[in-house]
């Protein structure tokens, strides 16, 4: 699944603490309710990392590990404001659409309701493309070294018309 627009910003990350900085820095980008944030990727090429900067970002202090096995992990929001809720979702064992399309139905209510973010990863998956969504591809370069680095391209999410998810199916 590739973005048809050319992206809103490009990063070449060193490792994965600097994939952890833009996960930080995306969590000052997004908006005060919910979010959806999509990340693209090959195995490997920081997609949990970048997650892991994100939560940081949005104040959560616990470990932040692939929900590969689980599908989802929830992160709940702090009573006094502190952090906002995540939920961050992996598709990757799922291989039928309707199936990741379901479950991302599921998580996307729960974070709403919760005004957290959801973090998904290997959104190929789905049967649609979530057009509200924040956009993140992760290459590494160059081919699979993840000493290498990595290629970070940015999308922000197109605006939603005439409110809802704006989920284009």
């Amino acid at each position: 699944m590739s973005h048809p627009d050319p992206p809103w910003r490009r990063h070449t990350l060193a490792d994965a603490e600097a994939t952890r900085r833009l996960g930080r820095e995306l969590a000052g980008l997004l908006a005060p309710e919910s979010a959806i944030v999509l990340l693209c990727g090959d195995l490997g090429a920081g997609k949990t990392s970048l997650v892991q900067g994100l939560a940081a970002g949005l104040g959560i202090l616990e470990p932040i590990t692939s929900p590969t096995f689980a599908l989802a992990q929830h992160y709940l929001p702090s009573a006094d404001g502190a952090c906002r809720g995540l939920v961050h979702l992996d598709l990757y064992r799922l291989e039928l659409a309707a199936a990741a399309d379901e479950l991302f139905a599921q998580e996307e209510e729960e974070a709403m309701a919760r005004g957290a973010v959801l973090a998904v990863e290997w959104p190929e998956r789905l049967s649609f493309r979530p057009s509200s969504a924040w956009w993140v591809d992760l290459q590494l370069l160059p081919g699979d070294d993840p000493a290498a680095g990595r290629l970070a391209c940015l999308w922000r999410p197109a605006p939603a018309e005439g409110g809802g998810s704006g989920l284009s199916r």
